[in-house]
This record gives C-alpha cells, sequence and structure tokens, in this order.
C-alpha cells in the first residue's frame, strides 16, 4: 500500500454497468498468491483476442490511458464472487481509485483493505463525468481525500463518502494490522490500569 493524499490523474473510462469480479480478473487466474504482476492479468478476457494478441479496441490499450491512476466505471462495479485479487490486479496495473454509482459491498470491502479508494458519486455526476472525459479526453481529475473531494473539469466540486477508519488507513499507509500495531501504546496503558483496578 502506498498513502493516499491527493492524486491528480488522467481517468481510464470504461461505460459500463455491473462489472464483475470475474470480469476484472479471471477465475484462472486466482492460483496466484501474490499481488504483484496481477495487473498483467486485469480486465485478460477484453484486453486481449482469442489469440492472445492485445485487442487494439480495449481501453487499457490505448496510449493515452497509459500511467493513468483513476477508473471512471458504471454502476454496480465489482459484483460477483469474493476476490481479493481484483483489488489487487486495479493497483498493480496503477488504478488507485474507481469511480462509481455503486460498487458491490464485497468488492468494497476488499478494496479499501488493499489500499484502493472506492468512490461514490451519483448517477448524474458519474453522467457528466463520462461526457466530459469524452469531451476532454486528457483531462486531469483531482481526487482530495483528506477534504474527500473530487475536483470536475468544469469548475464544480464534488464530495464523496467515506468511513474514517477506511480514511485514516489509507492516508496513512496502514492496513488494519498495521492500525492494531498503532495502537500498541494504548493497549498497554489500558492493561496497566486495568490491573490497578
Amino acid at each position: 500500500m502506498a498513502e493516499f493524499t491527493i492524486v491528480r490523474s488522467r481517468i481510464v473510462p470504461l461505460a459500463m454497468n455491473d462489472i464483475d469480479t470475474d470480469q476484472i480478473i479471471p477465475a484462472r487466474f486466482l492460483k496466484a498468491t501474490r499481488k504483484e504482476g496481477m495487473g498483467e492479468n486485469l480486465f485478460a478476457d477484453w484486453r486481449n483476442l482469442p489469440d492472445g494478441s492485445p485487442n487494439p479496441d480495449f481501453i487499457l490499450n490505448q496510449p493515452e490511458v497509459q500511467g493513468a491512476q483513476i477508473l471512471l466505471v458504471g454502476d454496480n462495479f465489482g459484483c460477483g464472487s469474493s476476490r481479493e485479487h481484483a483489488p489487487w490486479a486495479l493497483m498493480d496495473w496503477g488504478i488507485c481509485a474507481v469511480i462509481s454509482s455503486s460498487f458491490a459491498d464485497i468488492f468494497r470491502n476488499n478494496a479499501l483493505k488493499n489500499g484502493l479508494l472506492p468512490i461514490v458519486i451519483s448517477t448524474d455526476v458519474l453522467e457528466d463525468l463520462f461526457d466530459l472525459v469524452e469531451e476532454i479526453p486528457n483531462y486531469e481529475l483531482s481526487i482530495d481525500l483528506e477534504n474527500q473531494e473530487l475536483f470536475l473539469p468544469d469548475g464544480r466540486t464534488i464530495t464523496f463518502p467515506i468511513d474514517a477508519f477506511s480514511k485514516r488507513c489509507l492516508l496513512e499507509d496502514l492496513d488494519q494490522l498495521d492500525y492494531l500495531f498503532s495502537l500498541e501504546d494504548k493497549v498497554r496503558e489500558f492493561e496497566v490500569s486495568y490491573e490497578r483496578t
């Protein structure tokens, strides 16, 4: 994981609803237990033609999105089976935030636990963003996690929700175990005070 503060990046637009985890990372790649290299198989069945060559029409193969860190997708992203490999693949490809009008709960939780920021915005704003990306293809969107704000190309600032615990973990580059270790002194203080009572 890496600290997430302010990210400014071009956008990878994928205007499809109900993208499930098997499309994000097909089941045949789930034998891997390491996060590294997962990005090679991100959207593998869409990125590659039947002969294994890159599909020139798929967005991730377009030169203008290489290095982009923000994925813009339709409603109900990450539905389907539970697999941490989905956020692993997105992050290994270089994505650090996914913007949608809704996420499957298990995907959302897996994303946050692995350092990937799922941002929920209204359907209207999502449609506006897709239109703006089409109108201004190389626009760089800014995400300010500390203030929970998106800065749109038309000058609007959109706030987004995130729970305080997940926000802290992302800002401080902590996973759940790191967070518990960060409370070690407070736990010791409690143990000492508890023994006295």
